[in-house]
């Protein structure tokens, strides 16, 4: 199975277009939504591994233009 992730996304003020677009272009990258509340973005990510999610979130999320701060939430499967 692999691992998903929903990463928690505050942005600059004016951005929210842009990073919308460059979120929805990556691979990892499954859904963007724009929220109301204390986050500005919702991303869910998949990777092979926590690992690999983890470094694209450092390596490629947190460097896009606007991005401020992310809080990754890993998902967890609860199966019988």
């Amino acid at each position: 199975m692999r691992a998903k992730a929903f990463v928690l996304i505050n942005l600059a003020a004016g951005v929210a277009g842009e990073v919308y677009s460059t979120l929805s272009k990556m691979q990892h990258v499954e859904i963007v939504h724009a929220v109301s509340g204390p986050y500005d973005m919702i991303a869910v990510v998949d990777g092979s591994t926590f690992n690999e999610i983890g470094r694209f979130v450092i390596e490629k999320i947190q460097t896009i233009p606007g991005v401020q701060n992310t809080i990754t939430c890993n998902a967890i499967f609860l199966e019988n």
